[in-house]
């Protein structure tokens, strides 16, 4: 870190605008969990953000969570802006690469205003990249900057196409800038080559290596756009790499490794051979739950888009709840059931808003639907009394483990049912049955949202998704009322019986269920079918393609057809 100017120098500067600060912030070589957690940091606190690549911008966004810029309707106001301006630092208006000096420029002017300025560069701003020339320029400006290293994309991609650069056998490497006249007879040897900026001429290059010495065999593979889930490698040799990467359409940004190490991608292969690489698969769920389900997918190599279907609103008449609420003070029942979060997070706000703590549950037996309702009643206090067999957890695994209603051992005979306004009758009809009178009070609405943006719904009917996952009959009841049914093409997958039940009816073939109703187990079960799936294909000798690259002829029809 360094301050080109001293204090007295400052000093001399009197009331003129101070200035600003300037990160140089390695933005690493695509994937954004790869970024570091200075860079977070920084990005953060930026008043400006100047840009080098294209995406740079909506990944900073989704790093700190910010929306994208919608343009306003006509006759609307443009709303405010959130987080900080982003100015693009690697292309000019006429859409060429800016030189260094004109980025440099872009990035003393801000600075110069007093701003926060993080220069995000790809990969690592002192490797490879213009970040020393923009430094010197902040330098000679008298601007303090730092240098925030990134991951590079010479270690980086090799290592998720499953390549590592040195071995216990194979210990030199070397890595070359393709664009400039090289002299490749001196790399004739058996170093392993990482080349830059080659793939566009890894014909001739390769000519030269063999004509230097190298033999024709010489593993080659090329990884373009990597760490990202359209990551592609292909793997070749010296002799037949241009018809490869010709075939395969190899095109810039690609590394090239070229060696023996390329050989050990068979066994080591890890993030292109995740069982749902490359998925793009649809989330419809509530704007409060969607996260987790969407981590998950990503954790198996999948591109979650988030839809909301689904919006949990207070009841219309909250006079009932109320009512419920009193009446559980005053000792009113015995039990309370809760069959979703949301019946927590509903029943938690009519306490907060009354003044209450969990001690008013004292002498209330508490039942629970499932692990994940238990989770959210022990995040607040509460430990439930009665959960269901974790291979049945639903209303009627509830119902299978309720004891009956018992005159000398229960003292009150009635339970508070706290529920979403369309929920079934099922357990209730269930209790009654067991001896036990209910309040079946609606405690949260489920309001269908609005439709998703018309790129989107054409998405969902021409089967660019390559699945979609329901997490509950609402999901499925909203998202064809809003968007659609998805194509036939499309993977379904449905979080329990009565989701799946809801699906058919929709006229939609479910492929996967999930053996529990949880996020957990509907992610795994996804994952199971995309890494069966991808085993077969290979197999059969067949690439291995992903559902969205296939159009079957027939229109989805449901099981019950």
């Amino acid at each position: 870190m360094t301050r080109a100017k001293t204090t007295e120098q400052k000093a001399e500067q009197g009331s003129a605008t101070p200035l600003g600060w300037v990160s140089f912030v390695g933005s690493g070589p695509g994937d954004p969990e790869l970024l570091t957690v200075r860079a977070i940091d920084l990005l953060e606190q930026a008043d400006v953000v100047v840009t080098e690549a294209p995406e740079h911008a909506s990944m900073v966004r989704g790093v700190l969570g910010i929306p994208e810029p919608v343009e306003p309707a006509e006759g609307e106001e443009a709303p405010e802006p959130v987080g900080p301006e982003f100015i693009d630092g690697g292309f000019g208006v006429d859409g060429q690469p800016l030189a260094n000096a004109a980025r440099a420029k872009a990035v003393v002017k801000q600075a110069k205003l007093g701003k926060r300025v993080v220069r995000l560069m790809t990969g690592d701003p002192f490797l490879y990249a213009s970040g020393p020339e923009e430094a010197q320029s902040c330098a000679k400006a008298g601007i303090g900057f730092e240098i925030v290293p990134g991951v590079s994309s010479v270690s980086a991609v090799p290592a998720y196409a499953g390549i590592p650069l040195t071995t216990k056998d194979h210990h030199e490497v070397a890595v070359v800038t393709c664009n400039e006249k090289i002299d490749w007879s001196q790399y004739a040897d058996n170093r392993t080559l990482v080349l830059l900026s080659g793939v566009g001429m890894i014909g001739d290059i390769a000519k030269e290596l063999v004509a230097a010495g190298r033999p024709a065999k010489t593993p080659v593979a090329i990884t373009r756009v990597g760490t990202t889930t359209e990551q592609a490698t292909v793997e070749s040799t010296l002799e037949n790499v241009a018809v490869d990467a010709r075939a395969a359409r190899m095109a810039p940004p690609a590394i090239v490794v070229i060696g023996k190490v390329v050989n050990l991608r068979e066994t080591l292969s890890w993030f292109e051979t995740k069982p749902l690489f490359g998925w793009r698969v649809l989330v419809p769920r509530t704007k409060e739950q969607a996260p987790a389900l969407s981590l998950k997918l990503k954790g198996f190599g999948a591109v979650p888009e988030e839809v909301p279907t689904i919006s949990v609103e207070p009841p219309r008449n909250p006079q009932q709840m109320d009512k419920a609420v009193r009446g559980l003070v005053e000792g009113r029942y015995n039990w309370i059931a809760f069959t979703s979060i949301n019946a927590v997070r509903a029943v938690r706000e009519k306490f907060d808003e009354y003044g209450l703590d969990c001690r008013a549950f004292s002498g209330l037996k508490i039942a629970a639907v499932g692990e994940k309702t238990a989770q959210a009643l022990e995040a607040w206090g509460l430990r439930p009394d009665l959960v269901p067999h974790t291979d049945n957890q639903s209303a009627a695994g509830l119902l299978e483990v309720w004891p009956e209603f018992d005159e000398d051992l229960d003292p009150i005979n009635r339970v508070f049912l706290p529920r979403a306004d369309i929920a079934t009758e099922n357990l209730i009809a269930g209790l009654v049955d067991l001896g036990w009178e209910c309040d079946d009070v609606t405690a949260y609405r489920t309001v269908r949202a609005a439709p998703p943006p018309a790129p989107t719904r054409d998405a969902i009917k021409t089967g660019k998704f390559d699945a979609v996952v329901f997490t509950s009959s609402s999901t499925v009841r909203n998202l064809v009322g809003i968007a659609g049914k998805p194509h036939t093409s499309t993977v379904i997958a449905a979080i329990g019986p009565a989701t799946a039940k809801t699906a058919e009816e929709h006229g939609l073939r479910v492929d996967v269920m999930s053996p529990e109703p949880s996020i957990e187990a509907l992610t795994e079960a996804l994952a199971d079918f995309g890494a069966a799936r991808r085993a077969a294909l290979v197999e059969q000798g067949l690439p291995v393609t992903k559902p969205s690259d296939r159009r079957p002829a027939s229109r989805r029809r449901s099981r019950t057809s």
